[in-house]
């Protein structure tokens, strides 16, 4: 019996002259946290949306838990938890009444599954009878997380599910997706938050509707090794124009209060010392959105 739960083959979609997915293919297995990882724009909604039956797609094919996206749709919206990215259950309906409501969408009641919810709702019992429009945004993921658990789905789709959250209730949320994939339920996570990727089981990187990796977090890292340094100068932005134009730099950008320099053995550090005022220059380690940097440019060439 396949652990395939979610199977993607060159799916395609275009708006007008721009093409929002091109030849997207990915497999996300039973039990695993899958993450999407990419900027506004890259392509990320756009294929949660086919994948949830709520957009065809121009070509390609796809299957969730079995099913055809485009033959089997009544079928998989009932199986399927989907979670949108922007926040969509009703404002001026209590915790309770949201739950309620959506639990009756699919001829249940709340106490029919509320095992699947339970550890969830004990966090918002407290708020139960507040609106869910008055709610702190953290509460507000969690409310729709619970509403997208509520019917006892199959697989879980979660678009984009921290943003605008604050760093306490990110992690507290992703605790709460580890304790449900656990469960062997798998969870397809979109995110634009590059170190949400150590969260994942396993990670694909999308830029500009296209996969540019695929793989665990080690894996990726493993296949785009970079020497690195970071830089801070007096007058950083002269530094970086500096620091684009030297030999032995590939690529320089600003990260926080340094700039991040992919470097080859040609890099002359004192030959950098005496072209700019340099306060601090210091070897590092790579993260995920250094490699995803790398990766873009090599993409571009």
């Amino acid at each position: 019996m396949s652990n395939v739960a979610i199977q993607i083959d060159n799916i395609c979609k275009s708006f007008g002259e721009v093409q929002a997915l091109k030849d997207v293919s990915l497999s996300i297995d039973n039990g695993e946290i899958f993450g999407l990882l990419g900027p506004d724009g890259a392509g990320k909604t756009t294929l949660f949306r086919i994948l949830t039956t709520l957009m065809l797609p121009d070509s390609g094919r796809a299957q969730v838990c079995g099913l055809d996206i485009c033959k089997e749709y009544r079928k998989i919206r009932t199986i399927a938890g989907y979670m949108p990215g922007r926040f969509s259950l009703y404002a001026d309906l209590s915790v309770e009444e949201n739950l309620r409501f959506y639990a009756s969408l699919f001829g249940g009641k709340i106490e029919d599954n509320f095992c699947m919810i339970e550890p969830i709702y004990r966090q918002l019992e407290p708020f139960k009878n507040r609106r869910a429009g008055a709610l702190s945004g953290g509460m507000k993921q969690k409310l729709a997380l619970c509403c997208s658990l509520i019917h006892r789905p199959e697989t879980l789709f979660l678009d984009e599910p921290t943003t605008g959250v604050d760093a306490v209730s990110r992690s507290e949320f992703w605790d709460i997706l580890a304790e449900i994939r656990n469960g062997g339920m798998p969870v397809f996570v979109s995110t634009p938050y590059m170190d949400e990727a150590s969260r994942c089981n396993r990670i694909a990187l999308i830029n500009n509707g296209k996969i540019l990796e695929t793989g665990s977090l080690d894996e990726i890292m493993k296949r785009n090794r970079l020497q690195l340094v970071a830089v801070k100068g007096r007058d950083n932005y002269a530094t970086l124009e500096a620091l684009r134009g030297f030999e032995g730099v590939e690529r320089a950008y600003l990260s926080g209060e340094y700039i991040h320099a992919a470097v080859t053995s040609s890099f002359d550090r004192r030959g950098i010392m005496t072209t700019c005022e340099i306060l601090d220059l210091k070897d590092i380690d790579a993260n995920i959105e250094d490699v995803f940097i790398k990766i873009m440019s090599d993409e571009n060439g």
